[in-house]
């Protein structure tokens, strides 16, 4: 179980630490920091090129560019305009009671959908509201919520989220027991209440002081031309209208049936949405939200160079081995979950379940503590990461709503830190510790 402090891995920190830095001073954009990042492990020979932005290539940054395209199109078509203003004559345009009912939609949605899916259907929709409230609504309080929102929901069951999956995977070929359908859930709904709370509360507070700079508006129409009166929309305006939605319908089926993969549901969403004439294909290239593509496909890249390193395995068995070999099975597991909590804030979930679910069943093999347990507590932890716009793709996702790091860590830290401190005292209660 010990780990080796090679050349390689102290480069893999080294990189790490000079992103971080960079990240959190803004001395250049998160895109460029994210693309330097990747070169930087292939340069120093750590990975091959090819390797280090291949998650270009990977399923979800196709699913989040094709859903970034269909939610365009629901705007252009005027689809999300309709719905925004049906969901404020519903719920009203008092932000904590938006707040309320976007969190649980999010949430909801996230159970049966992939939590990244639901974000790139949420975005738009909540934008939309945004600008038909007259002001009433801001994207800066409701953005970063959303990303967390369906975050959160990610571990209400199996299919939620990835590192579930590959734990399940896991436990399945070990030959141990292996998750029910929602047991997961026993620690994410507590969660989803903690958010209810906290974003109407301390969190919705401390919002409105963070975020003092002006209201960026990305992939929407500004607030004050909702306002406007809007004409009745022709009967060409109608189809079109049809069609997006159709074509939105018809990803959802896609996600839900798993048809096809993620992605390749939302390309072919993202096509018809061109094909159709529903959008120009000048319009999606303007509106493609680039920072959030760059750094979702960087970020796999950052993870492959942490893992290839022994960086990310240094760091996980280094921190677990300052317990001590007489851990007891609870401390055991809030040290792993403190562990991939860390790693998911600067690799993506998926990468950090794959480094870690394999460590922690080791380790619970060789104490002779429960497997399931001690495996579910990394897909557990692997879904609250919550600190940086790089932890999941759902929060890198919000990026648009024109935040700066700094606000993921100030606002998002502290609910990740509140999530850590309540999924400990409950595992007691959910696990065999």
């Amino acid at each position: 179980m010990s780990a080796l402090i090679t050349p390689q891995s102290t480069i893999a920190l080294i990189i790490i630490g000079a992103m971080l830095v960079l990240f959190i001073s803004e001395k250049l954009p998160m895109a460029t920091t994210s693309l330097l990042g990747c070169m930087a492990f292939a340069v120093f020979g750590i990975i091959p090129f090819s390797e280090a932005f291949s998650g270009f290539g990977n399923d979800i940054v196709f699913l989040i560019a094709g859903m970034v395209v269909v939610g365009n199109t629901l705007f252009e078509t005027g689809v999300t305009q309709l719905l925004g203003r049906k969901i404020i004559s519903i719920v009203g345009t008092n932000e904590r009671t938006f707040i309320i009912a976007i969190i649980l939609v999010s949430v909801t949605l996230s159970i049966f959908l992939s939590n990244t899916a639901t974000t790139a259907m949420m975005l738009p929709i909540v934008a939309s509201s945004v600008a038909a409230s007259g002001g009433k609504l801001t994207k800066k309080n409701t953005y970063m919520t959303v990303g967390i929102a369906c975050v959160t929901g990610g571990g209400l069951s199996l299919v939620s989220s990835t590192p579930q999956l590959i734990a399940q995977a896991a436990l399945n070929e070990g030959g141990h027991e292996i998750m029910s359908f929602f047991e997961i859930g026993y620690t994410g709904l507590p969660i989803v209440i903690l958010a209810l709370v906290f974003f109407t509360t301390i969190g919705y507070k401390l919002q409105k002081r963070v975020f003092s700079f002006p209201e960026i508006a990305q992939n929407a129409p500004e607030p004050q031309t909702a306002q406007a009166e809007i004409p009745p929309p022709t009967k060409k305006v109608i189809i079109k209208m049809c069609v997006s939605v159709a074509i939105l319908i018809f990803c959802i089926v896609g996600f839900l049936t798993e048809l096809w993969s993620l992605g390749l549901v939302a390309m072919v969403g993202a096509a018809a949405c061109v094909v159709t004439g529903c959008i120009s294909q000048k319009k999606v290239f303007e509106k493609m939200d680039w920072t959030t593509v760059i750094i979702m496909g960087c970020s796999f890249g950052i993870g492959n160079g942490l893992n290839k390193s022994g960086a990310g395995n240094l760091v996980a068995q280094g921190m677990i081995q300052l317990l001590g070999e007489r851990i007891s099975p609870w401390l055991l597991c809030a040290a792993l979950a403190l562990v991939t909590i860390l790693l998911t804030n600067f690799m993506s979930s998926t990468a950090t379940a794959s480094l870690m679910v394999p460590i922690a069943a080791l380790v619970a093999v060789e104490m002779g503590y429960d497997v399931k347990s001690v495996v579910m507590t990394i897909a557990i932890a692997a879904n609250i990461g919550y600190a940086t716009p790089i932890a999941t793709p759902p929060m890198t996702m919000t990026l648009s709503g024109g935040y700066r790091f700094m606000d993921y860590v100030k606002i998002g830290g502290l609910f990740n830190l509140l999530a850590y401190i309540l999924v400990i005292v409950l595992f007691p209660l959910v696990l065999k510790v």
